[in-house]
Order: structure tokens, then sequence, then C-alpha cells
């Protein structure tokens, strides 16, 4: 069972799926808009569920808040069921994207799902000294906290993940981003990610082939 933060502006909606959670043992915190959604983030719910349009602001701007401070998992709710806008919220970081109307079966499952997810994604990775926590999104270099955004630390992940093998820049964007980015974006969390694991060097550039997480 599960803390869910639920940030819906329609009370009935609201209610409804607060009662369905509720009755599945999860713990349920609500929201009513965008910044009392953000506010409630820091009671460190374990799932998010999250309205697209909600009063004084789209839910798109709410989840890319939510990113920045977080990697809880994110299903959205919308009636929007254009392919776009599907694409558009899966792109800024949701984990998965339920259209309206919707059953509440079809939504406990999802949840269920992403929890399991979650759940498996507790595993610690690590790498000579270089220790990362996935589920809290937390890194750590021969016991140092390492002060990394959210696409560092998914970019960190990834090298973990593949450690001693050569990455092509397609494949660190597709995984990050979900989609090619302008180089120097890659490079520019690639640069804080070297920086902030400092010395001896572990993230090494194989030019025209890509990059490697390897001992020196």
């Amino acid at each position: 069972m599960a803390r869910v933060l639920l940030i819906e502006d329609d009370p009935g909606v609201r209610e409804a799926l607060r009662l369905g959670l509720e009755l599945e043992g999860h713990t349920v915190l609500e929201a009513a808009n965008g910044a009392e959604g953000l506010r409630r983030l820091a009671e460190n719910p374990e799932l998010v569920v999250l309205d697209v349009l909600l009063p004084g602001g789209d839910g798109f701007g709410v989840l890319r808040e939510i990113r920045r401070q977080s990697a809880v998992p994110v299903l959205m709710l919308t009636a929007l069921d254009e392919v776009e806008w599907r694409v558009k919220g899966l792109r800024e970081g949701a984990d998965d994207y339920l259209v309206k109307p919707y059953a509440l079966s079809e939504l406990l499952a999802r949840i269920e799902a992403l929890l399991r997810r979650s759940k498996r994604s507790e595993e610690v990775l690590s790498y000579a000294d270089v220790v990362l926590y996935p589920g809290k999104m937390e890194a750590r270099r021969s016991g140092r906290l390492l002060e990394l955004s959210p696409k560092a630390l998914q970019l960190l992940q990834c090298f973990l993940e593949h450690a001693e093998h050569v990455l092509p820049k397609e494949a660190l964007m597709q995984r990050v981003w979900g989609q090619e980015v302008e180089p120097n974006t890659l490079e520019v969390h690639l640069s804080a990610l070297r920086r902030e694991l400092g010395e001896p060097m572990l993230l090494h550039t194989l030019r025209g082939h890509g990059y490697i997480l390897k001992r020196p």
C-alpha cells in the first residue's frame, strides 16, 4: 500500500478517486490545484495522480516542477485524448497517461503497476566507490553525497547499469529525454556529472563513439 498524492480540481472526481484508493488500502493526500500539490510533494508521496487541466496553470507545468524536485512516479489524467498531448505528457516526464473517461479498475491497475516498477527501482546500483539509490534518486561517492540534477542522476543511472560499456550519445538522449536533443544539452549535464564525481575520473569520452564509465 502506498501514499498517493492526488492533484485534481474537480471535487466530485477527487472524492471518488480518494474513496477508490482508500478501499485498496492506499493513503491519499489531496490537492485541488497545482500550487497545493507541489506543497504536498514535501510529504513524500510514493506516487502522484495528476490532472492535466488545472486552475491557475496546466498540469504539464506542475509535472515539470515535480520532475525538478523528485523522481516519484506520475500518472496523468486528462480529457485530452489526442496523441500529441499524450506524447507531450510522457516526454515531460510522466510515467503513464490515462484518458477520461476511464474505469476505476483500470486506474487502480495502472497505479499498482507503477508502484511495482518503482519498488524494483529501489535496488542499489554501484560501481567502484559510486553508489546510486534510484528510488530516492540519491547518489554518493566514497560516502559523499553528490549534488546532481534529476537529468544528471538519470545519466548516472544509465552509466551504472552499463558500466564499462560504451554508450553512444543517441542512446543516452533516448534514455534520459525520450528523444534526441541538442548535443550541447547532453554535454552540459555530462560535464556537471563528471565534475561532481570528481577524481579519480570515472566518466570518459571516446571521441566518435560515446562515453564510458570505467575505472582509470
